[in-house]
C-alpha cells in the first residue's frame, strides 16, 4: 500500500520557513524530508481568495 494515495498539504509558509516556525530546525528537516520524498511542489501566487471572501463576510 505505500506510495498508493495522494496527500495534499497546503501551507501560507516556505518550507525554508518551517524551522523557524516549528522553533527547531532537526524536527523541521526531517518532517519536510518525508513530506518533499516523491512529490511535486505548486506555488500559488496573487491575490487571497479567501480572505477577500472574509473581508466581504465581515462586512454584513
Amino acid at each position: 500500500m505505500y506510495e498508493s494515495t495522494s496527500i495534499i498539504v497546503t501551507a501560507n509558509k516556505k518550507p525554508t520557513e518551517w524551522a523557524k516556525m516549528l522553533e527547531d530546525e532537526v524536527i523541521a528537516t526531517a518532517l519536510l524530508d518525508r513530506i518533499l520524498f516523491r512529490c511535486e511542489i505548486i506555488n500559488l501566487t496573487g491575490e487571497s481568495y479567501r480572505m477577500e471572501n472574509r473581508k466581504t463576510f465581515l462586512d454584513k
